[in-house]
């Protein structure tokens, strides 16, 4: 009994002991990675189950994010308009089909900043889901419509005309594509890409002219952009699939068009039009409620505007990933990309302790290069990182991030 007693009484006062040499070790394997990555990084690293402070390097020198910039936008998103809600896009008009089906005048495509609208075909293959204009001609047809005299109007007018963010100076960037509240197949001028639309209220609703056409719905004018009048009514609309799903679509595979556009719709929900700068503006207060913050200029992160803090990143994670257990299901931190299996960390951390183990949203820039989520180690502790190397060589701050998490992933 005695020796029992003393083994047990060792092993208490030894696993303190044993703990602290192992946050020692872990901090010299991160530190040795973060001397790797030069003086213009840093990295902070909190163990959310024990509520500890692991690690921390340059914590509080505000960094370029990269496409971090997309965990402000999509958490903004997600509280904006919860984990249900949805972007439609409609057709209006005044009226209705008379005895024989013909409108007689014209119907109003408006865009309600729907990333995923397109065909039918193109939103399966580029999303396995998304609201279709042939979806919308095939509602036109069962409320009556045979026949249109007038023409289908293109309606953006519920974002700025601002094709682009600030990078590109407001103009289309190919990083991006062109933004729209009508947006067609993501901009692109023909399903397979290789261009972007000149304008894409005209090219929607040319789609949907055709569309109407091939259900024997005919439309006597040629289409055009043009703004919903008062005094029209919905005749036909269509959801996106739900935010939780958006943002999945967003930071999985890190799409710069749906950041840009989730971007917009938060200034058109809160403020009755989209834009870029509206956005960012509401991205960053809803950042600054959590306890956090940033400098955001676009919701992509392709500029190098887009700056916050590694702490203030594991602030905004940290609270998300308290939400998430409350009130979001987990969705959140779910749309990050898993090491070693999908995503933007599909070909990273393809072994060890990292894999399938961390969530990240990555980050990349000439010269710049960022990982930022969430790591549970094997001791079942979760672990939230935010690592933000600036003026780096890309390639080789990716290895450094990936050893770092290799090393949390593995605290035992």
């Amino acid at each position: 009994m005695r020796r029992i007693a003393a083994f047990a009484i060792a092993v208490l006062i030894g696993a303190p002991a044993t703990a602290a040499a192992a946050d020692e070790a872990l901090v010299k394997q991160l530190s040795r990675q973060m001397r790797g990555a030069g003086a213009h990084s840093g990295a902070y690293v909190v163990n959310l189950t024990q509520g500890e402070t692991v690690f921390r390097w340059g914590q509080n020198q505000s960094r370029m994010l990269a496409s971090n910039t997309k965990l402000f936008t999509t958490a903004a998103a997600l509280a904006r308009f919860g984990t249900e809600g949805t972007l439609g896009t409609e057709v209006l008009g005044a009226g209705a089909p008379d005895a024989d089906g013909v409108w007689r005048g014209d119907l109003y495509l408006r865009g309600g900043g729907d990333p995923t609208f397109g065909s039918s075909r193109f939103t399966a293959r580029r999303y396995g889901e998304g609201a279709t204009v042939e979806q919308l001609a095939a509602l036109l047809r069962e409320v009556g419509i045979t026949r249109v005299t007038g023409r289908i109007y293109g309606d953006e007018s519920r974002f700025d005309a601002l094709r682009g963010g600030p990078e590109s100076r407001f103009a289309t960037s190919i990083w991006v594509g062109p933004l729209s509240a009508l947006s067609f197949n993501r901009g692109l001028g023909s399903e397979s890409g290789g261009s972007f639309q000149l304008n894409p209220p005209a090219f929607a609703a040319a789609r949907l002219d055709a569309a109407l056409e091939a259900r024997d719905v005919p439309v006597r004018l040629k289409p055009r952009p043009g703004v919903t009048p008062v005094g029209t009514e919905v005749l036909a609309s269509v959801d996106s699939p739900p935010m939780s799903r958006l943002i999945q679509l967003t930071n999985k595979p890190s799409d710069n068009f749906f950041a840009e556009m989730l971007l917009k719709d938060l200034a058109l929900q809160a403020r009755g039009v989209g834009t870029t700068a509206a956005g960012a503006r509401l991205a960053a207060g809803y950042a600054r409620r959590l306890g956090s913050g940033a400098r955001l200029v676009d919701g992509s992160g392709v500029s190098r505007g887009n700056r916050a803090s590694p702490r203030q990143v594991v602030k905004l994670l940290a609270e998300m990933f308290e939400l998430d257990q409350i009130e979001f299901g987990a969705q959140f931190s779910e749309s990050l990309a898993i090491a070693g299996q999908d995503g933007t960390l599909k070909d990273r951390m393809r072994r060890g302790a990292a894999r399938a183990r961390c969530r990240g949203k990555t980050g990349s820039l000439s010269n710049v290069s960022a990982l930022s989520g969430y790591c549970e180690a094997l001791s079942g502790d979760t672990y939230v990182y935010s690592i933000l190397m600036n003026y780096v060589y890309p390639p080789g701050a990716r290895r450094l991030q990936d050893a770092m998490l290799q090393a949390i992933a593995a605290r035992g």
